[in-house]
Order: C-alpha cells, then structure tokens, then sequence
C-alpha cells in the first residue's frame, strides 16, 4: 500500500493534471511505443517551439483527471504507453504536429485526440491535421484584407499618373 507521502504526491499530480486539461483547447493521446530516443528528443523540441505541452502520463492518474469531465472519453483509451500532447495557444498544433511526425516517421500511434471539450473521431483528428497553423491562417486573412487596399491605390496612383500626363 502506497505511503501517505506517494499518495499525496499522486493526488497532487492529478489536480495538476485536471487544471491543464480544463485549459486545453485540443489534445491528442498518443502510444509512442517504438520510438527512439532521437526521434522523441526532435518530437519534443517541435512541440516547444509550438507551445505544446508534451508528456508521458499515467493511465491511471489521467483516468482520475478526467474522469468526471466532458473529457471522460479519454478513460477507454487509457491502456498501453501513453503520451499526452495539449494546445492551449493553437488548437490545431498538438494534432498537425503529431500527424506530421507519423507521416515522416511511420512511428508513433493516435489513440484519440479532443477538441474543446469534444472527443474527436479518427476521420476528424485527420482533417484537423491537414489544416494550416494559426500563423499561416492569419498570414492569409491580412493578405485578403490588404489586396483591395493594394489595388485601390494603384488605381489612384494611375489616375493620378494619366492627370498628370494631360495636364504636362
């Protein structure tokens, strides 16, 4: 039987772990069996880069995070080697990043993912992952937005040009 002492520690790292998944915006559970330790070094580094929370978890003591939370459809998923991957800045990140390092690596496995406090299907995590990062989408918003801008000072400009031109 686990000391008080292990007991309360393991009780701390619940909580710990019931407060980071009520801030999640998106998560993904992973099975990283297989993977080297290079390849889980460079896994990590792109998931700081991206400020995404990546560690391995405790089945159990993730089951008691969310056990009593819209995420309790985690808990069928909670068997084997478990890392959890957590977006809290971009939602899309935890799940692209992933998916990007399956592709290239034919390593790692996604056991589910959830996306603000939805559970997510395998054909959903997919598309999630195809989508552009928070970076790109709002690069093309400002591109959109500035293109009428760009054109109707050219317009301007060459009025001003042929003005110029009848009038010299």
């Amino acid at each position: 039987m686990p000391s008080n002492k292990v007991l309360k520690a393991k009780q701390q790292v619940v909580v710990e772990l019931s407060e980071k998944m009520a801030k999640a915006n998106s998560g993904v559970l992973v099975n990283y069996c297989g993977i080297t330790v290079e390849e889980d070094t460079a896994l990590r580094k792109q998931m700081r880069e991206a400020n995404v929370e990546y560690s391995v978890v405790k089945n159990t003591l993730l089951n008691f995070a969310v056990k009593d939370t819209d995420l309790s459809g985690l808990c069928p998923y909670l068997e084997g080697p478990t890392a959890l991957a957590i977006g809290i800045d971009d939602p899309i990140a935890p799940i692209r990043i992933v998916s990007e390092f399956i592709e290239k690596n034919k390593k790692l496995e996604i056991k589910t993912g959830f996306f603000e406090g939805r559970m997510l299907e395998q054909a959903e995590i997919e598309k999630i992952a195809k989508l552009p990062s928070k970076e790109t989408l709002l690069a093309r918003a400002f591109g959109g937005l500035k293109a009428p801008i760009t054109a109707f000072a050219r317009v301007i400009n060459q009025i001003k040009e042929q003005k110029e031109e009848q009038g010299a």
